[in-house]
């Protein structure tokens, strides 16, 4: 049997109904996708796998509460991205001190973008500072506006402003620096 032979509504009622086949069928059609989604928002690749881990068993927990009139994988995805939120509140409090940012005004032209490769500002998003690669990935992967991401990772809508203005300001010195040198 195949994911590919049943659909969204299929797989989650066999889920539902304990069919461990089902199961591993649901986890098998979303695992890729939802493991470069936890990629986004880890550190390395073991950090990765145990958001996934984490997520997908919230995702059995929680499957009869799923609104059948919306995505599945889109339902899936908030699951994930929320657990490798939880997953960052708690290495922060462990591991960082928080530091606000001087504000400053910075260009927020990102035309320096388009001299890149894709990969290299991956790279280069991926060697910022935790807080601020976290609120940079957020906004502009995520969709979140400044109060969801205060809401999401404990900080004021001032500070997602201030580590949005710093990640942008890190990486296009990242980016010229490279370029120059």
């Amino acid at each position: 049997m195949n994911y590919n032979d049943y659909s969204d509504d299929e797989l989650v009622e066999g889920a539902l109904g304990n069919k461990r086949l089902f199961q591993e069928m649901l986890y098998r059609k979303y695992a890729d996708a939802m493991y470069t989604v936890a990629c986004n928002y880890s550190d390395n690749d073991d950090e990765a796998a145990d958001i996934l881990q984490e997520g997908f068993i919230k995702v059995f927990r929680n499957l009869a509460s799923h609104d059948r009139t919306r995505s599945l994988g889109g339902w899936i995805r908030r699951i994930v991205v929320n657990t490798a939120l939880e997953n960052y509140r708690k290495k922060v409090r462990h591991l960082e001190v928080v530091d606000e940012f001087a504000k400053e005004e910075a260009d927020t032209s990102v035309d320096y973008l388009n001299e890149v490769e894709p990969v290299d500002i991956v790279k280069y998003v991926n060697e910022l500072p935790a807080k601020a690669r976290m609120v940079l990935k957020l906004y502009s992967l995520e969709g979140y506006g400044h109060q969801e991401i205060s809401s999401a990772l404990n900080i004021s809508v001032g500070t997602s402003k201030s580590q949005l203005n710093r990640a942008k300001t890190l990486l296009r010195s990242m980016i010229q620096t490279a370029k120059n040198g």
